[in-house]
């Protein structure tokens, strides 16, 4: 190995005899190593001196991890070149050289040496394994230099089956395991405890070596360029107890690394997912389990990246929901028109700044201290859920959206955090959030493989198709979109029918309000075909110079069916090119192009392909395609319809927000957050103003159901309270009862929750708070202190039901810098939880936000308890100020 009297290792540079030193296996030996590579070549340039030392640092650093035994040293020198040899004695230890990345952190040691080396190699012999490189001028007739093939270590060994294995995700767990336990190691080693004994980790590193060799040996055996692969895996029969070791060590590292005992940041909920089941999936199988695929892995929220394909700054381009993604280091890393445009900037204006350019300023502070937590401890607060909160305007005022982080792997093994910022009241068009091309969980892998080997089960013509399949195809699309209020989400369901019963692949492109195309859907028969190159979103404009398929049918033409697919190069226009990429991009040897027609328009076009090996489209089958995309057409414009609808009464819920006014002493802030269901609309409102007597009116409510007529009846409610109260300034039962008297009148179908309440200022200074609530959950007062207190007493019946019943009201004094709350149900009600439970959460986080500043104080309840929602949330704070 390094003996200078033994004869050459097989590939290593011959050399005359070099000095040799032997060293134990402890980290001090790395820079013992270092100064005896430096004096070895002492006289030599300097920087050949100091990229040895580089080199000879590197491997006896992965000496002493990963073998554990005496490290070996010689550095020679000759004329023109410099040998380098490092070796030790557990040969059955290969080498697993790391991919290339960009942003490199730790354990690529091999990868410098590939970059620094004229010449590399390892070469093993009998109890020995020797790393060598070579410094000098390239020697054409050399060698060249590689590295053995990875390959599972010698013994008896099962097949384990990893289903859906995401590659971009096993390379970012990967790189974080090894760096965690590397470090673990090196801190170990310096004398910390950290209740790891060192022949546990001596276990847990051989096992995680063991399990990257086995991995990355099956991924070069079954090359593939799929995101997402099913992977044979060979390891060794008795894995399971070393693999044990490796998770209690590796939970050891997470908390060590949460405890800042550790320079390595700990791995998000995605990556301790993901090892928890590549775990599992070893021990179970190795017991004789069945495997479980990836995809259908209970998530919680925040556990699961927003794609399982690596992240493509293209998918923020072309998506349609407004969107912005950011790196580890929060700096904006791609943003698209559709949030440039909301937010007042230029995409390209927005690369590179930081994220807190687009976070109002009163929660700038909040959001580094939530996002460098979540960098320290791993723990996420609001990663996977949807949270209604303010957006910064570039003129500076603030925009109401629905937030929804989630993460995404790149292929270097670096965290992105996606972001997308839906307006809280979205056009008749606005797309809700989506998760772009993820497979179906109800779909594994080895189902797509099975349909791909399957003939087509219609469309042979429409003479082979019986009436049952023609039935069970056209009630299939129909059902897709039939009671959806998502049309993205019912479109790709639709097309993945298509796909499973007519044809290799579908494209479905819709056209906007303003006449621009976008593609909502592409779908294959086998998911894993439709890559990042694969894009959805903008296409280019309509103009008079596109002649193709799609251009003619978006102007009425169709169905057309073609039996010869042109070359993309010969498109004389971007959308015809568009178009063909995909036959290129998917493969198509037929194919038909059908309108969307509804209502005398054209909403969009269908495009269904068959391969190369399927029997072609024909002049049969158009009929039946022209009954799908009829189909297709009007499930559309009802969802359109719908959300037309929807949109109307979002509308006129925010028409009917006040403006709040601005009382000497006492600080308002009030927020409203439309549901995160795009199936919910809801009648929630708050009103505040100043009565003839200059009392100040405070107001909540809530009129019960989820629709337009809801948001009709409550802005009804509205205006006759306001006109009541103006006009007979009485107390808040009084009030009450006229409104329900009213009420009962004119609508005696509605029902109604409500508290009205008046904010009064004595002559001494003191402020009281006058109220009667109309069934609504109680006022929560919050001191400066944080002690906290419902409001209960003036609790009466809701609007609607018994106009005479007598109202009470009660009067509550209000201490100096005190928070007076109201509130509607959807900010604290949650499926399988109580009412007193989630009561007392809501006191908790009024208790911590006590000292807050009145506007951060509404923002934080809206992401602490907003988040997922799926009732609409109105609130209102009131805080005096001062008093004499």
């Amino acid at each position: 190995m390094g003996n200078p009297s033994s004869p050459e290792p097989s590939g290593t540079p011959g050399t005359p005899e070099a000095p040799t030193r032997r060293f134990p296996p402890r980290p001090e030996s790395v820079t013992a190593a270092r100064h005896f590579a430096r004096a070895a070549l002492d006289g030599l340039a300097s920087q050949v001196v100091d990229t040895a030392e580089l080199l000879v640092s590197e491997l006896v650093t992965n000496a002493v991890l990963h073998a554990r035994t005496e490290v070996e040293v010689s550095v020679s020198r000759s004329a023109d070149r410099v040998l380098v040899r490092v070796g030790d004695h557990l040969p059955s230890r290969g080498v697993v050289p790391q991919e290339r990345r960009p942003y490199p952190s730790t354990g690529l040691g091999l990868v410098v040496m590939e970059e620094l080396a004229s010449r590399y190699g390892v070469d093993t012999g009998e109890g020995r394994k020797t790393v060598w490189c070579e410094l000098g001028p390239a020697d054409p007739s050399a060698p060249p230099s590689s590295w053995q093939a990875a390959t599972p270590p010698a013994g008896p060994h099962d097949a384990v089956t990893l289903v859906d294995l995401p590659d971009a995700l096993f390379t970012a767990s990967r790189y974080r395991r090894h760096a965690l336990l590397r470090e673990l190691t090196l801190a170990v080693f310096a004398g910390a405890d950290l209740g790891v004994r060192p022949h546990e980790l001596e276990t847990a590193h051989d096992m995680s070596n063991v399990l990257s060799t086995c991995v990355t040996a099956a991924r070069e055996n079954q090359p593939s360029d799929a995101d997402i692969r099913s992977l044979q895996v060979s390891v060794p029969a008795d894995a399971t107890p070393a693999l044990f070791t490796l998770r209690r060590v590796l939970g050891l590292a997470e908390e060590a690394a949460r405890d800042e005992r550790l320079l390595t940041r700990p791995p998000l909920p995605q990556n301790r997912l993901f090892h928890q089941w590549l775990f599992d999936q070893i021990t179970s199988q190795l017991a004789g389990g069945q495997p479980t695929a990836w995809t259908v892995v209970p998530r919680e929220p925040g556990a699961s990246p927003s794609e399982l394909s690596s992240w493509d700054p293209r998918q923020v381009r072309d998506s349609r929901v407004p969107t912005v993604a950011a790196d580890e280091e929060d700096r904006i890393l791609a943003a698209n028109e559709p949030v440039a445009d909301m937010l007042g900037w230029q995409p390209d204006e927005l690369v590179g700044q930081q994220l807190t350019v687009l976070i109002p300023e009163h929660l700038r502070e909040r959001h580094l201290a939530a996002f460098t937590s979540l960098q320290l401890t791993g723990r996420p607060r609001i990663l996977g859920r949807s949270v209604p909160l303010p957006a910064l305007h570039r003129d500076g005022s603030l925009i109401p959206v629905r937030l929804l982080i989630q993460t995404q792997e790149t292929v270097d093994g670096r965290t992105v955090f996606v972001a997308q910022l839906s307006p809280r009241a979205a056009g008749p068009s606005g797309p809700a959030p989506r998760k772009d091309r993820a497979p179906a969980p109800s779909e594994p892998a080895d189902q797509y493989e099975q349909a791909a080997a399957e003939p087509v089960a219609v469309g042979s013509g429409e003479g082979d198709v019986s009436a049952l399949e023609r039935l069970s195809l056209l009630s299939g699309t129909r059902s897709a979109l039939s009671g959806t209020s998502d049309l993205f989400e019912g479109l790709r369901k639709a097309c993945r029918i298509l796909t499973q019963r007519l044809a290799d692949w579908c494209a479905l492109d819709l056209l906007d309000e303003r006449g621009l195309v976008d593609r909502v859907c592409v779908a294959h028969r086998d998911p894993r075909r439709v890559t990042p190159d694969v894009r959805e979103g903008r296409l280019p404009p309509v103009t008079e110079a596109a002649r193709g398929a799609l251009a003619r049918v978006l102007r009425g033409a169709g169905p057309l069916l073609f039996t010869e697919i042109p070359a993309a190069h010969q498109a004389q226009n971007p959308l015809d090119a568009r178009h063909l990429e995909l036959f290129e991009q998917l493969g198509g040897s037929s194919a038909v192009v059908a309108p969307l027609r509804a209502r005398r328009e054209i909403l969009g076009a269908l495009t269904v392909a068959r391969g190369e090996g399927r029997r072609p489209f024909t002049e049969e089958d158009l009929p039946l395609v022209d009954d799908l995309v009829r189909n297709l057409a009007l499930g559309v414009d009802n969802v359109r319809l719908y959300q037309e609808t929807r949109d109307i009464a979002e509308r006129l819920q925010h028409s009917l927000l006040p403006t709040l006014p601005d009382i000497q002493d006492l600080q308002m802030a009030a927020r409203y957050a439309p549901s995160s269901s795009t199936a919910q609309v809801g009648g929630d409102w708050y009103d505040c103003f100043v009565v003839p007597n200059g009392e100040t009116a405070l107001v909540i409510g809530d009129v019960a159901g989820h629709d337009l007529d809801a948001a009709i009846t409550m802005s009804q409610l509205r205006s006759m309270l306001r006109g009541i109260a103006v006009d007979r300034q009485e107390p808040p039962e009084a009030v009450l009862r006229r409104l329900d008297l009213a009420n009962h009148s004119l609508y005696r179908e509605a029902t109604a929750t409500c508290v009205y309440a008046l904010v009064k200022r004595s002559e001494r200074g003191s402020w009281e708070l006058k109220h009667s609530s109309a069934g609504h959950l109680p006022p929560l007062l919050t001191t400066a202190d944080g002690e906290t207190r419902y409001l209960e007493n003036g609790a009466g019946l809701l609007l609607g039901m018994d106009p005479e019943q007598h109202r009470p009201t009660a009067v509550d004094p209000l201490p100096a810098h005190s928070t007076v709350l109201l509130y509607t149900d959807g900010l604290i009600e949650r499926r399988g939880e109580s009412l007193g439970d989630a009561m007392a959460v809501l006191r908790q986080h009024t208790a911590a936000l006590a000292h807050e500043p009145l506007d951060v104080f509404c923002d934080e309840l809206l992401i602490g308890l907003g988040a997922d929602s799926t009732d609409d949330i109105a609130v209102l704070a009131v805080r005096p100020t001062s008093q004499d």
